[in-house]
């Protein structure tokens, strides 16, 4: 006896054995069962997810000798014969190949007569979405008021192609993509009474290149037995299916956590060597980035035998909440926007480095503080500097660059702390005895903490009093709405890294306002209008003014 391939030797034959669909067997057992049977069936989806297999059996539940049945007895002359395609009064039509009105109507024509052994005459049509507008147009009257022995059953992969007027005369059931765990499961089942060692991890590889298709994932496993001897194992699975090493997404995860931009670029570069496609690698980025959201969710739903899971499972631990939405916000956002990019390396390459930019005090910090580290190390303790002079200006439209904010604070006298109003005294990280203390300037601190979004609450806070183990801060009326339990969080968490030791932070509502957002708005102020008078004393400027008429435009003035 000839081989027959694990597609056809192992399709369903009846709705209990079907896989993945409970929701249309459910819908059909029902209406068997109640005998409340449409004329006009119609079963939608992507290939391989059951389509044709459901109307076979369905036309079995019509027609088995038994009576109209959601379990057909499988050994009556009609359900042998439907199963071994060759049942008279079941009539399969490729509409791809079959495209014209006068086909349809020849089929037509014979739906008039009663069937020859089977309580109805079934017609499939497969890919009905191929038919040309005229053949729609011949079938309709039929499908409309088909004789009370017909039964016609639809199957697409497109139903938007279909008309409406077609559509409108049928009950559409969407089959679903098949889950991956229920293809490794079915899988698992056919190979072990088939009598062929596997390994789970192969069974998975195999379950993700078909890509939620039953019939792909037999076709494949049947591949991978051919190729493996007998056997599906994972490494020869993986050399059978060509796949891509995709260990460049966990090292590109892995550059963003520890905030390194050159890894980044290298890593980008060495997958433009090989070809790999941007769009699709941002896409499978995002795929990553979900299954350790989940993981980070339900651990317990990794399952043991996935290829990856000591590496989710780690990924897990490393990355943040926060940034892991973060990163997936920006990968999709990447995707959709890489067309309008120069060229897809660059539009890759600029969502990573947005990635790392907006991490909020994990990898965009650090990446900072490397860049920083060969030109500068942290200051000794602030004093109050005074202002650098007014810098020179130029007159429009020559372009210039915004002044450099220096790092200026106010001398701070502690004093009693204000009621605490908004927020309770807020405990952060663990003492340690080796950290520094903090000598006062406020501004300064800020500057160097690793802040995200939290900046905003700092730059706004004005230092009240401060000792060893506490920091006391008053924020202004108008910018109380920073004020929230999340951004206090963030602010005592990064001071307690950058001290080393225990700090209390204590809030309060008022003060002068002479925060560091006030002071930074004082500067540029003040250098405008140095510049402003600059420009304006100018001799140059006032011999063009008195010889030519100029005009000073102000909002062109830009200190430099």
């Amino acid at each position: 006896m000839s081989y027959q391939v694990l597609a056809r030797k192992w399709r369903p034959k009846s709705f209990e054995t079907l896989v993945g669909q409970d929701h249309v067997v459910r819908a059909l057992t029902n209406a068997l069962e109640q005998n409340r049977l449409h004329h006009a069936y119609l079963f939608t989806g992507t290939r391989g997810v059951g389509k044709t297999t459901l109307a076979r059996i369905l036309a079995k539940s019509l027609n088995c000798e038994t009576g109209i049945t959601a379990k057909p007895c499988g050994v009556c002359n009609a359900c042998i014969e439907i199963d071994k395609g060759r049942f008279v009064d079941l009539i399969e039509v490729d509409a791809a190949s079959n495209t014209q009105v006068d086909a349809m109507r020849d089929l037509l024509d014979n739906a008039q007569y009663a069937p020859t052994s089977g309580r109805f005459k079934v017609y499939i049509i497969d890919e009905v979405h191929m038919l040309s507008k005229s053949a729609f147009n011949a079938m309709l009257k039929t499908l409309e008021e088909p004789p009370a022995h017909v039964k016609f059953i639809l199957a697409t992969t497109d139903p938007q192609k279909v008309p409406v007027t077609v559509l409108s005369r049928c009950l559409q059931f969407n089959l679903r993509q098949m889950a991956g765990t229920s293809i490794v499961g079915h899988l698992q089942n056919i190979l072990g009474q088939e009598g062929i060692q596997f390994e789970p991890t192969a069974l998975h590889l195999i379950s993700r290149a078909a890509d939620g298709s039953m019939r792909d994932a037999l076709s494949l496993t049947d591949q991978a037995i051919a190729y493996g001897s007998q056997t599906v194992n994972e490494a020869e699975v993986r050399a059978m299916l060509g796949a891509i090493d995709q260990s460049y997404l966990y090292q590109l995860l892995n550059a963003l956590l520890a905030g390194d931009g050159g890894s980044l670029i290298n890593q980008a570069k060495l997958m433009e060597e090989r070809s790999i496609s941007f769009e699709a690698a941002l896409n499978d980025f995002a795929q990553l980035l979900h299954q350790i959201a989940i993981t980070q969710t339900v651990p317990e739903s990794v399952a043991d035998d996935l290829p990856e899971r000591e590496q989710l499972l780690s990924l897990a631990q490393k990355i943040s909440p926060e940034t892991l939405q973060l990163y997936y916000q920006i990968a999709l956002l990447g995707r959709r926007d890489i067309g309008l990019a120069p060229d897809e390396f660059s539009g890759f390459t600029m969502s990573l480095l947005r990635m790392l930019a907006f991490t909020p005090n994990e990898a965009g910090t650090a990446a900072a503080s490397k860049v920083s580290a060969t030109t500068q190390t942290r200051p000794p303790a602030a004093t109050p500097v005074a202002a650098p002079p007014a810098a020179p200006a130029r007159v429009a439209p020559v372009m210039t660059k915004q002044v450099t904010e220096p790092a200026i604070s106010a001398t701070e006298t502690p004093a009693p702390v204000s009621p605490v109003t908004v927020s309770a005294a807020m405990e952060t990280s663990a003492y340690s005895e080796s950290g520094s203390t903090f000598n006062g300037n406020w501004r300064g601190l800020v500057d160097e903490l690793k802040l995200g979004l939290a900046r905003e609450l700092a730059k706004h806070c004005e230092l009240v009093a401060y000792d060893e183990h506490s920091i006391s801060l008053s924020v202004p009326e108008a910018q109380k709405h920073l004020l929230s339990p999340n951004y206090q969080e963030k602010l005592g968490s990064a001071i307690a890294q950058y001290f080393d030791k225990k700090i209390k932070l204590q809030f309060s509502i008022g003060g002068t306002g002479n925060t560091p957002a006030k002071q930074i708005s004082q500067e540029k102020a003040q250098a405008q209008a140095n510049a402003e008078t600059a420009i304006e004393e100018d001799g140059f400027v006032q011999a063009l003014i008195n010889d030519f008429g100029a005009t000073i435009i102000p909002n062109s003035i830009k200190p430099i």
